[in-house]
This record gives structure tokens, sequence and C-alpha cells, in this order.
């Protein structure tokens, strides 16, 4: 078994550590394939298992990631108290809490503070960052929205998602300068970029200092999982966690 990651390119302290995994490597098999570690797409839950268990050995992660019940909302878990797991974000300042979310086109979001005490994850889907999302975990890092930075992960690019207006609406109500994320298409429908709502976004919530993007997991066949391209599918995962 192998596994392939990326490291964020960001300027986070030494002792954070973040990756997010590619679909390479794994035991999942059909359209699985790879390195699956969502639990609720259809996969055999051995497969499931094995990866998950080669996933922590191959990264000596301090403790089994907190595998959130994501649901496209905007709830955070502050994993530093006792509360439900049906969350799309979750915060930690405890060294070896490790934050967890399961993406397959959806766009991962790692949060660190400037000194390296906080970190956290975000699930952002479309539904997610409408919600509020991505500023409702800067609160929850619990200090000023400029001592804290972001990385954006692998998640489907504009020129692959395609949205209808009710997106496009739900974005430009709240906020018209949204309307700079999307593009008309030729079949009168919208390309949205979800990196773009991330980082306005996050510049709305006073984070500037935003890193990474540029992933595709619909047209990147060979290192990522995308819903869109093959549902069902798997999923990767992107974590964050911080040493003592």
């Amino acid at each position: 078994m192998t596994l392939r990651v990326i490291t964020p390119d960001w300027p986070a302290p030494v002792w954070v550590k973040a990756i997010a995994t590619e679909r390479c490597g794994g035991v999942s098999s059909g359209v699985y394939g790879g390195f699956n570690l969502g639990t609720n797409v259809g996969d055999q839950a051995d497969a499931v298992a094995k990866n998950r268990q080669f996933l922590r050995a191959e990264l000596k992660l301090p403790e089994e990631p907190n595998w959130l019940e994501q649901v496209h909302g905007s709830d955070v878990l502050d994993l530093d108290a006792v509360g439900s797991s049906v969350a799309d974000a979750a915060v930690t300042g405890k060294p070896g809490r490790v934050c967890a979310v399961l993406t397959a086109d959806c766009l991962p979001v790692l949060f660190s503070t400037v000194s390296g005490e906080r970190v956290g994850a975000a699930h952002a889907g479309w539904r997610g960052l409408s919600r509020g999302v991505l500023s409702a975990t800067v609160a929850a890092m619990g200090v000023a929205p400029g001592d804290i930075m972001a990385w954006l992960g692998p998640a489907i690019g504009q020129v692959a998602y395609e949205v209808g207006d009710d997106v496009h609406t739900a974005f430009v109500t709240a906020d018209p300068g949204m309307d700079e994320c999307f593009a008309r298409n030729a079949r009168g429908r919208w390309q949205a970029d979800l990196y773009g709502l991330a980082r306005h976004s996050l510049a709305a919530a006073g984070v500037d200092s935003v890193y990474g993007g540029g992933f595709c997991t619909f047209t990147e066949k060979e290192r990522f999982y995308s819903y869109r391209r093959e549902a069902p599918c798997g999923r990767q995962v992107t974590l964050i966690w911080r040493l003592p």
C-alpha cells in the first residue's frame, strides 16, 4: 500500500502539521479504487478501515482523526469540548487533536493561527459556503481574524463546476460582490469558482492570508475522487493537527 499526499504551501509554524491525501494507493476497488477514506459512500467497510489504519500509521498521527458527520452546514465543532460530531468544521487548541474533513469536489479549508496555537479545518461546498461555514470557523478559532491564515485544498475547478441560477442567487443575494466568482456559459448556466467564493468569504471575515488553490478534482482524475465525474466514488481527506 502507498500513500500520496499534498503538503500545504503556507507559512504555518513547523509544529503545525497538515496534509491532503490523493486517491492513489489503498486497497479499495471498483469505483472506489484507491485510497478511499469515506465510510458512508458504499465502499467495503474492511477496505476503508485498512486505508484509515494505514493513514494513521504512515503519517504517525498522534490519535485517530476526528471524523465528522458532514451535512453541508455551517456548524463548527470545538474538539476541546464535548459535543456532537455532526458538523462541517472543527477547531482545536490541544496538541495531538486531529481535525479532518472528507471531500470529493467540495473545498477543504485549513486554518492556523500565526502562533500555531490553534488550528482548524472546514468542509466548504457551495451550500456550506453560502451558509457561512468559513466565517463561523474563523469565529470559532477565538483570535483576531488578522492572526489567522488559511489554505485551500483540492476542489472542483471553475471550468468543470456548472451550477444553476439557484446557486448563483444564493450568493449574490447575500453579497452582490460574489457575482465576480460566476461566469455565464453557453447553456445559460453558471461556472462557479469555489476558490474565488472562499477567498471572498475569508476576506469578508477578516482573513487576508490565504494560500493554496489551483487544483481541480474533476479534471485531475488520476489524483482525486470527484463526485461530479463518477458518482458513487471515494473520498480524500484533509487533515491538520499541532504537535506539543
